[in-house]
């Protein structure tokens, strides 16, 4: 690969796509709304100007692949997600598909295509900001989103997914019958490049990791608590049902639940992201009556995942008990964790050592498309590239020089499957 002439492309890419779906802080590119649609159609265009060819599948994903390819043969797939978060980054998701992209255009320039032919796929909604739901375009291919998860209501539309998905162009009947949409036959492997979403690679300063695993979750979009406002100088604490500090309880009770977990060596990570009373009644002189938040825990391992959640149940039926307030839940959505090939991972070490490349092994705590490829049985691993200040914030940012190492790294992976 020329890497000094593809980086130049990647950079402009990246950069054009930024400006495309800048938002003032960051970027936005909603799940199957303007941003996400912008950029599909910009990437759609620089295909089409390498000469590859553009395929829309019935989910309205996005597929890649030389002018010759012959679509009776299976491949080796590489891919991730076009959306982003409400004000995010950059480089989450669209650095894979670029690095997909620029090894098809390597190809296709050298004119020596891969033994095994390579198709990139571009996902839409793979974030779980805008509807809740995380893997809507992957898991529609794969048949699995359910009527309940096409009626969920878009964050600030309250419109229901399945009504933006056949804006764009998907094949509704197909996917509300939970039909499967990607022949498995024709897959001989999933590759997926992604900035790593957390600090681990940066403060160890390694620019590449091979990631041998995906943490699945548990998660509620809302829990809400009911107990009974009040006077807040008028009503004794022995009289109080406030539903603030029975939240406050629960989490930290799951708190120091977890702390223990962890020092048994148990794999999780908890969070409550969202948290609020009722706008239209709070006050500071008002005992919050009914609170509202969100519920998730990560883990690699599905019994983890269903022990704590019914840990948090029951100390929800102790704490309404004891405080003379109620939970009420929401749908209970998750995502199963995913375990990548062995031999693909192996593929991917001895292309890093080929490079001559510093790598570590990093599992992944965040969820990616590649995880309903592993489940659905076919071979799957993920490349790690380094990033600086997190994810799903606008400050992203991920050293063009690790990336094109990754896309050799790839390239080389691609080459010798």
């Amino acid at each position: 690969m020329e890497t000094f002439d593809l980086a130049d492309l990647a950079q402009k890419l990246f950069d054009d796509i930024r400006t495309l779906s800048f938002d003032g802080v960051g970027v936005t590119r909603d799940s199957y709304g303007d941003g996400e649609s912008a950029t599909a159609n910009y990437l759609t265009r620089f295909a089409e100007s390498e000469g590859l060819r553009v395929e829309v599948d019935r989910a309205a994903n996005l597929i890649f692949s030389l002018p010759n390819d012959d679509a009776n043969l299976p491949a080796t797939w590489v891919g991730s997600h076009l959306d982003s978060v409400p004000q995010g980054g950059n480089f989450d998701g669209l650095a894979g598909i670029v690095a997909g992209l620029l090894c098809l255009v390597a190809q296709k320039r050298a004119d020596e295509a891969s033994s095994t032919p390579l198709r990139v796929i571009a996902f839409r909604g793979e974030e779980s900001a805008w509807f809740g739901k995380a893997y809507m375009g992957s898991g529609a291919v794969f048949g699995k989103l359910s009527p309940e998860d096409l009626e969920l209501k878009h964050r600030t539309t309250g419109k229901p997914l399945a009504s933006y998905m056949k804006t764009v162009g998907a094949d509704m009947d197909a996917i509300a019958s939970g039909e499967i949409l990607f022949d498995k036959t024709k897959a001989r492997a999933y590759l997926e490049l992604h900035i790593e979403q957390g600090p681990i690679m940066v403060a160890r300063k390694v620019p590449l990791a091979v990631v041998p695993g995906i943490r699945g979750n548990v998660r509620h979009n809302q829990i809400t608590c009911v107990g009974e406002a009040g006077h807040s100088g008028a009503v004794p604490r022995w009289l109080r049902h406030d539903a603030m500090v029975a939240v406050a309880e629960l989490i930290t009770r799951m708190d120091e639940h977890w702390s223990v977990l962890l020092e048994r060596g148990i794999d999780l990570v908890i969070t409550t992201g969202i948290v609020g009373t009722d706008p239209a009644e709070h006050s500071i002189s008002r005992i919050p009556g009914t609170v509202s938040f969100s519920f998730e825990a990560r883990s690699k391992s599905r019994e983890t995942l269903e022990g704590f959640y019914q840990l948090m149940r029951s100390e929800c039926t102790s704490i309404a008990r004891e405080r003379g307030v109620r939970f009420d839940f929401d749908r209970r959505l998750e995502s199963a964790p995913a375990t990548m090939d062995n031999a693909l991972c192996e593929a991917l070490v001895e292309s890093c050592k080929r490079a001559e490349v510093v790598f570590e092994t990093v599992p992944s705590g965040a969820g990616h498309d590649a995880s309903l490829f592993a489940n659905a049985g076919i071979p799957s691993s993920m490349l790690f590239i380094r990033n600086d200040n997190g994810s799903h914030n606008p400050h992203e940012a991920m050293d063009i020089g690790d990336f094109m190492v990754g896309v050799s790294v790839l390239a080389d992976t691609i080459k010798r499957l």
